[in-house]
């Protein structure tokens, strides 16, 4: 009830008005104004703040990352005030996370394959001879899915993370091979490694082709959820067969180039112990 009518000196008052400090009555209309009108039948929020969500669709032959290119580019073409911030959701969000995402996990394989293959040969030199396999396997499956005009999506991404796998076991065959040979037979690292290529070469053939054929129903199949399932064989045939031809010829030669190189290493370091402490046996060099 308005103060007023509560201090017994006078009426209510018989349309809408509003009272001040000293009770002087005021039309409402003097303040305010009414009418029918339109208003959002909701406001959405994301935390405190007031978000509008704008959707689009892929043109066809358009892929989303050019999509998300493109969006980015018109933000900063209209100067946006600072106080509009934007960002994607749903689809578009995951497909962000997972590029910008992509070459910390990449490091994190590699890295944690040289660990492991450290810890087995006990050096520091044959892990980079079998991780010199795998830029040849990211080129062809990159050149693939370029051929075949497939984006590079997250699941082509995921058939990558795979080649790692795949494609450093022709090296190993190879370098583990050649490593007993001179260990154990007193072979040189040429011959070793002349001999790891002959005597391999059927496994290395047989395991390559028969990961190519078991990849080949997921790069050529159609059916429902085929348009998923294409990049990871698309990525994993073109990596396998640019890498099967390439690393039989890359990795011995690499091989040989860094094994040459950790016996100058050794040899240097050698003199150099040699002329600090005398005639004292200098101890072993990590290999």
């Amino acid at each position: 009830q308005n103060a007023l009518v509560n201090s017994a000196r006078g009426c209510a008052a018989t349309a809408a008005s509003v009272s001040t400090s000293v009770e002087t009555m005021i039309a409402l209309a003097t303040v305010a104004s009414y009418g029918p009108s339109t208003a959002p039948l909701a406001i959405n929020h994301q935390g405190p703040f007031v978000v509008t969500t704008f959707s689009f669709n892929l043109a066809k032959g358009v892929s989303l990352g050019q999509a998300t290119a493109a969006i980015g580019k018109k933000m900063a073409a209209i100067d946006v005030p600072t106080s509009i911030q934007g960002s994607f959701a749903g689809t578009a969000k995951a497909f962000t996370d997972s590029v910008n995402s992509q070459p910390t996990l990449i490091l994190a394989a590699l890295l944690t394959i040289y660990i492991v293959l450290g810890m087995l040969y006990e050096s520091y030199i044959h892990p980079l001879t079998i991780l010199s396999t795998l830029p040849s396997a990211g080129v062809g499956a990159v050149l693939a899915l370029f051929l075949f005009g497939v984006e590079f999506s997250l699941i082509a991404m995921i058939g990558v993370i795979l080649l790692i796998g795949i494609v450093k076991k022709n090296a190993i065959m190879m370098i583990d091979f050649a490593i007993q040979a001179e260990r154990q037979e007193g072979l040189s690292p040429r011959d070793a490694i002349y001999k790891a290529c002959l005597l391999r070469f059927r496994p290395i053939m047989m395991t390559s082709f028969a990961a190519i054929l078991g990849a080949l129903p997921l790069a050529f199949g159609f059916g429902t959820g085929a348009e998923l399932r294409q990049p990871l064989g698309i990525a994993i045939v073109g990596g396998l067969l640019v890498s099967q031809i390439l690393t039989l010829y890359t990795t011995p030669v690499i091989y040989l180039y860094l094994d040459s190189w950790r016996r100058r290493r050794k040899a240097a370091w050698d003199r150099f112990y040699a002329r600090a402490m005398g005639d004292a046996p200098p101890p072993a060099a990590a290999g």
